[in-house]
């Protein structure tokens, strides 16, 4: 194992319900549209991977608002007001870390383990959310950050996930994926790479059998979950999922 790999929301942080979904709320009401995203609306959205192509895709089955004829134009104005939101809500401090993210980082730096986070948010809003939330030390030590629009192809394609291979110059079998998508699980496995799955409330119910393991979280002290040595005897492993408790 050369390279730890993380999806940035629903795994760094529970950044959906009460990060995402709200600022695309307030993105709407500031524009005057009169619809809300509620929890449920919001969870089933999300199998449709990026912010602007999920806009899209409601507007295309609820239809589009009235008067709004560059419709290219109207979701990049929505996305950039959602993005500024976001950011607000991000740097207010009302989102912290889930369990056990800081913890295994530092593991990894210890260990000499290259990081890297692939994400199809907005660039600004991940860099702000790793410096805010892992601090300005950790986030130096990630080697590659990449976001937004910076593939053609979003998951569960495999592009973001070999991009990042190739920035950090390592072969893809020697990355690990930490998950917590069907849609992000799809796209670590066809890029080649082993990958965990921590489950969260919008994705506690997807199929994640293909997973090379499945927790709630991450963990911290008393109750780790996954750690390095968890990582590296996924990495060795040939086939079939690992007993978790045999390597914490």
């Amino acid at each position: 194992m050369k390279a730890l790999i993380f999806d940035c929301d629903g795994v760094l942080a529970d950044t959906e319900r009460d990060g995402h979904r709200v600022a695309f709320n307030r993105a709407f009401a500031q524009r005057g549209f009169t619809f809300q995203w509620d929890e449920d609306l919001y969870g089933k959205l999300l199998k449709i991977a990026g912010g602007k192509e999920r806009m899209r895709y409601y507007f295309d089955r609820h239809g589009w608002p009235a008067n709004e004829t560059d419709r290219d134009a109207l979701i990049a104005q929505l996305h950039k007001s959602k993005t500024e939101h976001f950011m607000e809500i991000l740097a207010s401090g009302q989102i912290p870390l889930r369990p056990g993210v800081a913890r295994l980082v530092d593991e990894a730096v210890a260990a000499g383990i290259l990081l890297a986070v692939c994400s199809t948010s907005n660039e600004r809003a991940v860099n702000l959310l790793v410096e805010k939330l892992l601090g300005q030390k950790r986030r130096e030590a990630f080697a590659a950050i990449l976001a937004g629009d910076v593939v053609k192809r979003k998951k569960p394609d495999p592009e973001i996930y070999l991009l990042a291979a190739e920035k950090m110059n390592v072969t893809p079998v020697d990355c690990v994926v930490v998950e917590d998508s069907r849609n992000g699980l799809l796209a670590a496995r066809a890029a080649g790479m082993k990958c965990v799955i921590t489950r969260n409330g919008y994705t506690e119910n997807e199929d994640f059998s293909e997973a090379d393991l499945a927790v709630a979280e991450l963990g911290d002290p008393p109750r780790v979950k996954v750690s390095l040595k968890t990582l590296m005897a996924l990495r060795k492993n040939k086939g079939g999922r690992i007993n978790v408790t045999e390597t914490l």
